[in-house]
């Protein structure tokens, strides 16, 4: 499940090379690999240090929440403890963060340890109510670095 799986060649492949917005699946361990704490307390030391590199590449976290129950579709395929839309310029810009030599040594090894799985897809938009994204989204009252980190208990 690390950055080895990245599907590069397809990234580069598609056409649309404006924003995207990746989709995050989330299903945690029980206790994270290294032993230190659970599989949240894990993906939680990811955050605060992806968080800066995201926003460092123009990006920025939309949204994050609890997965509650599969509405339609087999349940048995679909457990998720947690979702969260990530927003990114292009698609270089998630290639470029997700291939850094900070990402693979410092970031990757906790979402590693936190997730059992973890699934990104890769989105365009084809219609929003969220508005667009500003360059000057901190700027303009926006939550601080720290405030786009997950909250919330242990799901």
């Amino acid at each position: 499940m690390g950055v080895d799986l990245l599907n590069i060649k397809g990234l580069k492949e598609l056409e649309h090379q404006g924003p995207i917005v990746m989709v995050n699946l989330m299903r945690f361990r029980e206790r994270s690999l290294d032993g230190d704490g659970s599989g949240w307390d894990a993906y939680l030391r990811y955050s605060a240090l992806t968080v800066p590199m995201i926003k460092a590449r123009g990006g920025t976290l939309l949204w994050t929440g609890d997965a509650k129950a599969v509405a339609l579709g087999e349940p048995d395929h679909q457990q998720w403890d947690y979702l969260a839309l990530v927003y990114y310029p292009a698609v270089a810009a998630f290639i470029e963060m997700m291939t850094s030599p900070d990402y693979e040594n410092r970031c990757d090894p906790h979402r590693t340890n936190g997730c059992a799985e973890h699934v990104i897809i890769c989105t365009s938009e084809a219609y929003s109510k969220f508005g667009p994204v500003r360059s000057d989204f901190t700027k303009a009252g926006a939550r601080s670095v720290e405030s786009d980190l997950p909250l919330k208990g242990n799901p």
